[in-house]
């Protein structure tokens, strides 16, 4: 068995949503979960298949987004992960519907970070072994960072 780090590329005010789940139907599904909660969220999704023609499955509204996930997706080549681009939401606005999907097994990542997913190669095919997500911590928050975190949280309307 080998393994690889794969780097996904994230277009710019992007984020990325990475995650397992089982069945042909998520494509469609993910689709109208993402929809259901922010309307106006641009978007591409691409869903590997694992099984018959396995084929990358797409959707979404945006053209250049829906190429971006392809490509991340052809890179990854693992069985029934999916690749979710986003623009104009965060990941949060529609992470609950996405892990609410009856099909979706994990949810490895969402994140405007670099993010690198580490695969390991058999026989038989692909898996994802988990994601570098950003950077590696380099202190412990001041007083100054919390209440620029606070601060922050309030200016982006998470926090009250």
């Amino acid at each position: 068995m080998e393994f690889e780090s794969i780097q996904m590329e994230i277009p710019s005010e992007a984020n990325i949503i990475i995650g397992q789940t089982h069945f042909i139907k998520s494509a469609e599904d993910l689709y109208e979960a993402i929809v259901s909660s922010v309307p106006g969220a641009k978007f591409g999704l691409a869903f590997c298949e694992a099984s018959g023609p396995c084929l990358i499955r797409v959707e979404g509204n945006d053209e250049g987004l829906k190429k971006a996930a392809i490509q991340n997706a052809r890179q990854l080549g693992a069985g029934h992960s999916f690749v979710i681009l986003l623009q104009d939401v965060f990941p949060i606005n529609v992470l609950g519907a996405i892990k609410s999907c009856h099909e979706v097994c994990t949810i490895f990542c969402a994140t405007a970070n670099p993010v690198q997913v580490v695969v390991a190669q058999s026989e038989q095919g692909r898996g994802v072994m988990g994601v570098i997500d950003g950077l590696s911590p380099q202190g412990v928050e001041g007083p100054k960072d919390v209440k620029e975190r606070k601060e922050f949280l309030r200016k982006i309307g998470y926090k009250r």
